[in-house]
């Protein structure tokens, strides 16, 4: 057993070692990105919202025509309408990710600006600011993560019964060596389950293999949504902001009791709506597929055909973000990813003693020795 243990904390320990700065950087942007929409209405408040009007929304060729007025030589790659609010602003992201905020009433600009520091938040979450290699090495440090946590586990289960009372507790009144220790274990232990969840819901967005995992449990497959027979026809020649608005309108007259709704250009070419209604676990979500060039609907992905992978989702990310059980979840996957966020440097200071300890002469005694017992006296 002990040999056993001691293979597991060089596994733990080099493997901390190699990815600790990665797993600090992505806790530390998770743990902010996790109050994104609260921290976005209280910085932004002055351009996501506009005065209560007694008008009606404006239309979306308006404000779409106002953009391309705007900015001639730029294309839209996302707009946003939040139907819930309708004094919430209109944005427009375009393909050289500037930001467009328009008067729903009026269609007015309302503020333009690049990304804001919560987006490049986002950004070094997912990315750590490198593009793909950095997506490699985020997606691949996380897995390894998810091993951390499993030796992790293994590391604090004590020799004996006798001591887990203690391994449960941090002694507040031990020296800075032993409290370090104390706290990389104890607090590991008790965010480890909600980690590997937050990890693996993760990783469900950077591998298919997970997502084919998630089809393997729940017996069913991630639905493509239902193909339309589309008659060959013309590119449909009217002006984009007529187009765009034509299919907004049509969509929002089958489903009302949208909040809000998001439009955005496919890499193939495909024009994407998705309308968000209001709901408690899954995302009543439904996704609809046009034909960029005609406005022909392609397909659509509808809640009430989800399947259990379908569903499963639809719920990821609120799962990740803690979202899923409101303020109290969010506040728990707030403190775990501050706790994963330390676990690095309490782990890099329990290696560092370890091996300034192993530098002192021969005759040197000490009181305790971190590699050979579970807690220290």
């Amino acid at each position: 057993m002990k040999r056993f243990k001691n293979a597991i904390r060089q596994i733990h320990l080099w493997l901390g070692l190699g990815t600790g700065l990665v797993v600090f950087v992505v806790s530390v942007t998770g743990c902010l990105y996790v109050f994104e929409e609260e921290i976005r209405d209280l910085t932004q408040k002055e351009y996501l919202y506009v005065p209560v009007q007694e008008k009606s929304f404006v239309g979306l060729d308006q404000i779409i025509r106002n953009f391309e007025t705007l900015s001639p030589k730029d294309k839209i790659g996302l707009i946003r309408i939040r139907e819930s609010e309708p004094n919430a602003t209109v944005s427009i992201t375009s393909k050289k990710k500037k930001n467009y905020y328009f008067n729903p009433y009026d269609g007015q600009l309302v503020n333009k600006g690049g990304a804001d520091w919560l987006s490049v938040v986002l950004d070094i979450h997912m990315t750590l600011l490198m593009g793909e290699t950095g997506k490699f090495i985020q997606r691949w440090s996380v897995v390894i993560f998810v091993l951390m946590l499993a030796t992790g586990l293994v590391l604090w289960f004590p020799n004996q019964m006798r001591l887990l009372r203690q391994s449960l507790s941090i002694k507040w009144n031990a020296s800075f060596k032993r409290v370090n220790y104390d706290l990389h274990n104890v607090l590991g232990f008790y965010a480890s389950g909600i980690l590997i969840v937050v990890s693996l819901t993760g990783l469900y967005f950077a591998f298919k293999e997970v997502k084919t995992g998630v089809s393997f449990f729940t017996g069913s497959k991630l639905g493509e949504g239902k193909k339309v027979t589309v008659i060959a026809g013309k590119a449909n020649h009217e002006p984009l902001a007529v187009r765009y608005n034509t299919i907004y309108k049509s969509i929002l007259q089958q489903y009302p009791e949208a909040a809000s709704t998001s439009i955005s250009i496919r890499k193939n070419g495909e024009l994407r709506l998705r309308t968000l209604s209001p709901y408690r676990w899954a995302r009543n979500q439904n996704t609809f597929f046009f034909d960029e060039a005609t406005g022909q609907l392609l397909r659509s992905k509808l809640y009430k055909d989800f399947n259990k992978a379908d569903l499963y989702e639809a719920t990821n990310y609120d799962l990740h973000t803690g979202q899923l059980f409101g303020w109290f979840g969010k506040i728990i996957a707030c403190f775990a990813s501050l706790i994963s966020a330390s676990l690095p440097v309490t782990g890099a200071v329990i290696w560092w003693k370890k091996r300034k300890k192993k530098k002192k002469p021969a005759g040197t005694r000490f009181r305790y020795d971190l590699s050979t017992t579970n807690l220290p006296v």
